[in-house]
């Protein structure tokens, strides 16, 4: 897997090259931490589907745009299972879920959670049956309208922080800190671990912070 820079969320987030015998996914790297695991799942699936047979390359394609669209979906259906099983979809679900309108900012709690991105949650919980068809293509809307309307990242590239969670993934960057703050290892080392600068180290402590101080729906 490799991620590459100077190109624009809305023209590719990300994609597969089907070479053999060493096919690579690459991920946009201006993608946000928790939208990168969908991203990469999503085109993992692709290449799954190459190597059955069931998908060529984008030049040797013949479906339409309908039938590629089935594919997308499935793709897209795929990762958010292996992102969130079931099991654990039922487990973090409010009570009152089957009857729930499933506003943004609701999807985007249950998101923050299982740290994915809503637009992947929103179609988890649309392939449980949490959320109908209908609503389901309102909430895309008003995402696309939201997403729109955010204002642009400074330089339109990842932060350092950013790009430090999406390379070394939470759980090693939570041990790198957790061992600094043992004094475990020096700020040298954690920087070098990390490939971040100590000047970017409070940042990324309150971004972890952030992540995992959600509060779960009232009951």
């Amino acid at each position: 897997m490799f991620q590459f820079p100077s190109v624009e969320l809305k023209e590719v987030r990300g994609l597969v090259l089907l070479r053999t015998s060493l096919p690579v996914v690459g991920i946009n790297s201006k993608e946000m931490p928790e939208t990168k695991s969908f991203t990469l799942l999503h085109e993992l699936v692709h290449l799954m589907l190459a190597l059955a047979k069931e998908e060529a390359p984008a030049s040797e394609e013949r479906r339409s745009d309908a039938e590629w669209g089935d594919v997308e979906r499935f793709a897209e259906i795929a990762a958010s299972h292996a992102l969130v099983p079931e099991e654990m979809l039922r487990e973090i679900l409010p009570p009152n879920a089957q009857r729930m309108d499933w506003s943004l900012e609701d999807v985007r709690r249950l998101a923050r959670r299982t740290r994915i991105s809503a637009l992947a949650m929103a179609t988890r919980l649309r392939e449980s049956g949490f959320m109908g068809w209908p609503r389901y293509r309102q909430w895309r809307e008003e995402w696309d309208a939201y997403v729109a309307g955010l204002p642009p990242r400074r330089g339109g590239f990842a932060s350092p922080v950013d790009k430090a969670v999406g390379r070394a993934g939470r759980p090693f960057v939570t041990l790198v800190l957790d061992a600094l703050s043992a004094n475990r290892i020096t700020s040298t080392d954690a920087s070098r671990y990390l490939d971040l600068k100590f000047e970017h180290f409070e940042k990324l402590t309150s971004h972890l912070r952030e992540s995992r101080g959600e509060v779960p729906f009232d009951e």
